[in-house]
């Protein structure tokens, strides 16, 4: 594309590489950042605290699934009885440290960002700085095609949007056929990360449609 100056993005907070990899699509500089080492083996993956890279002049951070199992609503009964095995500091701990992460992210040196998790409960909202009320709410299937495909899930994905617009659905499904599978995936030691992948539709309208929102307003800022 002529006159083409792609976005440097940090993916924040996957291992997967599925929003990296629809950035990079795209044509832009992307690259994702975990703890856990990627997946798919990549020279486009750091391994680390996405925390210790966030000043490092990106242009755009998608954060796509933070640790939400404290902040969301269906963990909040285990801050009054906590889970077997652990104990209520560890649970109340565990809140601080996501509401902390969450908090670096919503207010991290970068112009535009969107950060997703579920409906959060009032403990966590109370604990994050700066808190906001989510800009949108989207399902994975309003972005699929495919009634047998990966995004034809029920999945409630809110997004705190800065200097975003709202997502744009893209898919042709109403649905009605949606799985709900991510809810309903039996306790195993890799239950957590099965539910926190993010879904290819979803993650090729983020690149395209925001990708396209920030190359603009970058033009205009010129």
């Amino acid at each position: 594309m002529s006159g083409f100056k792609p976005l440097d993005v940090l993916v924040a907070c996957e291992c997967s590489g599925t929003v990296r990899e629809a950035f990079l699509a795209e044509g832009h500089n992307a690259y994702s950042v975990d703890l856990k080492p990627c997946e798919r083996r990549s020279n486009r993956h750091i391994q680390g605290d996405a925390r210790d890279y966030l000043d490092h002049g990106w242009d755009m951070l998608i954060v796509a699934h933070p640790p939400c199992t404290r902040l969301c609503n269906s963990g909040v009964r285990w801050l009054s009885v906590p889970p077997a095995g652990r104990t209520l500091d560890e649970m109340w701990r565990d809140l601080r440290e996501g509401a902390e992460l969450f908090s670096a992210f919503l207010n991290a040196p970068i112009r535009h960002r969107a950060i997703e998790n579920p409906v959060m409960h009032r403990h966590a909202k109370a604990l994050i700085r700066d808190f906001r009320r989510h800009s949108q709410s989207v399902q994975p299937w309003q972005f699929g095609d495919d009634p047998d495909g990966p995004d034809n899930e029920k999945k409630r994905t809110c997004l705190w949007l800065i200097d975003l617009p709202p997502l744009v659905p893209t898919g042709t499904l109403d649905g009605t056929t949606a799985r709900d599978s991510v809810h309903r995936a039996p306790p195993s030691a890799q239950r957590a990360a099965d539910r926190s992948r993010f879904f290819p539709g979803l993650a090729k309208a983020m690149a395209r449609q925001w990708g396209a929102y920030a190359m603009s307003a970058r033009e205009v800022a010129a």
